[in-house]
């Protein structure tokens, strides 16, 4: 939103003082000033130019030659890159020796063989506007008397002037105008604001039986106010209003148009101008569209409607216009227009938001109508306003105004505790402080004398409601006594608030869960792997290429068409990413991933049963590689007896995989990832997985972990092979070895997996390693513990001692 310091004058006089100081009060408001910069001042030296003649450059396609007159005899060439001007047309004109803002003397020049003497201008060079691609063309700028060689400033009537680029936020409303920020800047500097009066002359045609509104839906539409206007024609607008126009960041269209973004911009309240003769006898109807009913908009678009969006329709019940965002082309304002229907309304916000963002139509209505404007006396102040600006043009209105209300806000007043407000600021305000700080910006106060307090709402306790404030119509941002504390604390000051720091009952601490959590990530870590995050969302058909049931919850508004399916499992975005790193030469990849899955809703349940999930994928890693893994984490967390059982979970290898048991409950699967998984997502294999419900593992019964001294006396190391049926799973073997190995057993680890050893079998190599705490273990004592380890194994599982 751009204001200027003329146009806030307007609204109070008393603005003055440095614009870098006013800059500061505007930013302490909370709108932020983005840039501002001093306008209306063209460089000394910059003049009006007439250009009498165009023609190509002979060695320059990108290039034409223009001759200007500035008054000073023969005409001088400028070799221009801008083609926008024809003979005739009046150009700001940089003469030699002028210094641009940016520093730049103007020469004369010699460019690609032409002489070039001086420099045609745009707006942006001059820092007039923001156009840096066209030059300024002036023969609707300039007055009457203009002539070639009079300043730019003198010719266009241009007075020194400040324009603020303020960020104002959606929460602000009332601040998208010029009025608005003038009754901030106002308050903050202890002046006086107050709205021009602007008095209007009617004919004795009244209103009555030109038009009749109906609105439809009381809750799209909480007021609108509509007139007639006589005596229509489309012309030019005056200097001064093109001028502000321009300074504020809008270009000039014509009479009517401009005052309708005029008193937008003045007064922050959307308006629009039908032609009154395209409207079936005068009648307007406010409601909700109907599925598949089509309207083309003033852009030349025809548009389909969906259900619920708010139109306005005409006496036959075609739409004419969506409701606060755009008009219709069919009732446009055109060069044979004479009579228009002026309309100002209040349009619920919401509604609006919808619409806008659904078609892609970010207009200045739109955004003020979905940020909330004032249903109250605004919309009489801006339809006069209106009136009284297309009077200087000899349009006349007729008497009266159509005003039908439907539902606006409530508006009752806010019981408001001191005690409260100081308690959320770190303030010692009283009940006389705030009201002085409210009353100013539009708020409606009473204090409360003592014992004469309200109990109704949420102010507790009789005594302790010292206000009643009444929320004013235009800050529909504004609610609860906390809303109104934020206003206090604006309008005191946030730098006059001390800074303290809060002080907590006791420090805060990590969860157990957040602790299991974070551990788990420095194991994996530690093992090598990287943490990746890929989206929630997959494609139709990805679970399925996963090997997994289509039972994915399915959006009904996705980013994107081949994003519309919510994960039920980490694996199908940990396989993508394992095949995006194959593809670029990364093959060994090592990754874990900590995230949410969502399965159907439980019964009686309307959201997905969302839960957290731990994968890790060792790409070029077999399933001894995963169970490893796992080991290492159910260690760390001290898990208590955890449990592998053979099964061939959904898109794991049939004999290489299994569920992880704890506490006699399946939370996850170990193994490899089916050979035809891997094919379809185009993986070279094998792959290692492991998928973990974190949250049942980390509240699953976990013990205290356990340390051992690390011995001074050497170790010794045996490695065992077994031929193992297929059926005995490698945790068994792992489960006898270390049964035997006792305490003498420090560490054990499978190292070899080979298969070519006879149908059903496969043999498993394990490095042992032994070592005593207290002394050198002998050789008769090694082969001693080697025997009961052997035995222990082929006693109990039906395998034998490869040889």
């Amino acid at each position: 939103m751009r204001v200027t310091l003329s146009w806030l004058r307007e609204f109070a006089a008393g603005i003055n003082g440095d614009a870098a100081e006013l800059s500061e009060v505007l930013s302490a408001l909370g709108l932020a000033v983005e840039r501002s910069w001093v306008t209306g001042t063209a460089p000394e030296g910059v003049v009006v130019a007439r250009v009498v003649a165009l023609r190509p450059h002979p060695g320059a396609d990108r290039i034409q030659l223009v001759d200007v007159d500035i008054g000073s005899g023969e005409p001088l060439q400028v070799c221009c890159g801008a083609f926008n001007m024809v003979v005739g047309d009046l150009v700001a004109f940089a003469s030699i020796g002028t210094v641009m803002p940016n520093g730049v003397k103007i020469a004369r020049r010699l460019i690609r063989g032409q002489v070039s003497e001086g420099m045609c201008c745009s707006a942006a060079e001059i820092e007039l506007g923001d156009d840096r691609d066209q030059i300024l063309v002036l023969n609707d700028l300039v007055t009457p008397r203009a002539e070639p060689g009079m300043s730019l400033g003198a010719a266009c009537g241009y007075q020194v002037d400040v324009v603020w680029d303020l960020d104002v936020g959606a929460n602000r409303p009332d601040a998208m105008s010029v009025a608005g920020v003038a009754r901030d800047l106002a308050a903050a500097l202890g002046v006086r604001f107050s709205y021009p009066a602007y008095a209007i002359s009617t004919t004795d045609e009244s209103i009555q039986g030109l038009i009749d509104v109906e609105i439809v839906d009381r809750t799209l539409c909480g007021r609108f106010v509509a007139t007639v206007l006589r005596n229509v024609t489309i012309g030019k607008s005056p200097l001064w209003m093109q001028n502000r126009l321009t300074q504020l960041g809008m270009r000039s269209v014509n009479s009517i148009v401009d005052i309708s973004n005029y008193v937008m911009l003045e007064l922050g309240q959307p308006n629009h101008a039908f032609d009154l003769a395209r409207i079936t006898d005068g009648q307007l109807r406010i409601r909700r569209a109907h599925r598949g009913e089509k309207l083309v908009t003033l852009d030349g678009l025809q548009r389909e409607l969906c259900d619920g969006e708010g139109v306005i329709a005409d006496g036959t019940d075609e739409v004419i216009s969506l409701a606060g965002v755009m008009g219709g082309a069919r009732t446009e304002i055109s060069e044979s227009t004479t009579d228009v229907l002026l309309e100002m309304a209040w349009w619920d916000p919401p509604s609006i938001s919808r619409t806008a963002k659904r078609m892609g139509l970010v207009t200045e209505a739109a955004t003020r109508n979905r940020r909330g404007v004032d249903w109250g006396q605004n919309l009489d102040r801006a339809m006069r306003r209106f009136i009284a600006l297309a009077a200087e043009s000899g349009v006349t209105a007729v008497d009266g105004f159509v005003d039908v209300a439907g539902n606006t806000p409530d508006r009752s007043p806010q019981p408001v505790r001191t005690r409260r407000i100081n308690s959320l600021l770190g303030t010692t305000l009283t009940a006389d402080n705030m009201a002085d700080l409210l009353r100013p910006i539009g708020f409606g106060v009473q204090v409360h004398a003592s014992g004469d307090s309200d109990t109704s709402g949420d102010g507790g306790s009789g005594d302790d409601v010292d206000l009643s404030v009444t929320i004013p119509t235009w800050r529909l941002d504004t609610e609860t006594e906390t809303d109104i504390a934020e206003e206090v604390a604006r309008m005191y000051g946030y730098e006059r608030i001390q800074r303290t720091v809060p002080i907590g009952k006791r420090a805060a601490a990590l969860t157990p869960k957040q602790v299991g959590r974070r551990l788990v990530r420095d194991v994996l870590v530690g093992l090598g792997c990287d943490e990746t995050l890929p989206m929630p969302f997959l494609a139709p058909g990805d679970l399925a290429r996963a090997g997994m049931a289509e039972d994915g919850i399915t959006l009904t508004n996705p980013l994107h068409a081949l994003e519309s399916v919510l994960r039920t499992s980490l694996l199908p975005g940990q396989l993508k990413a394992v095949a995006y790193n194959q593809s670029h030469r990364s093959g060994d990849v090592r990754f874990f991933q900590i995230d949410h899955v969502f399965l159907a809703p439980r019964e009686g349940r309307l959201l997905p049963d969302e839960r957290e999930h731990l994968a890790v994928a060792l790409a070029c890693e077999e399933a001894p590689e995963a169970v490893a893994v796992l080991d290492t984490i159910t260690k760390a967390l001290a898990v208590e007896n955890p449990e592998l059982q053979h099964s061939s979970p959904p898109g794991l290898h049939r004999t290489r995989a299994a569920h992880v048991m704890v506490a006699g409950k399946v939370i996850g699967v170990v193994g490899e990832i089916d050979p035809e998984v891997l094919d379809a997502f185009g993986v070279d294999g094998p792959v290692a997985w492991i998928e973990l419900d974190l949250g049942a593992l980390l509240d699953g019964p976990r013990g205290a972990r356990s340390y051992r001294r690390v011995s001074k006396f050497p170790s010794s190391d045996i490695d065992l092979a077994f031929v193992v049926p297929e059926s005995v799973q490698a945790a068994q073997i792992e489960s006898r070895l270390r049964r035997a190995g006792g305490s003498l057993l420090v560490d054990l680890g499978l190292f070899d997996v080979y298969r070519d050893v006879g149908d059903g079998y496969r043999s498993l190599g394990y490095r042992l390693r032994f070592q005593a705490e207290d002394r050198t273990l002998t050789d008769a004592e090694i082969a001693q513990v080697r025997r009961h380890c052997i035995a222990e194994v082929t006693n109990n599982t039906g395998s034998t001692l490869r040889r």
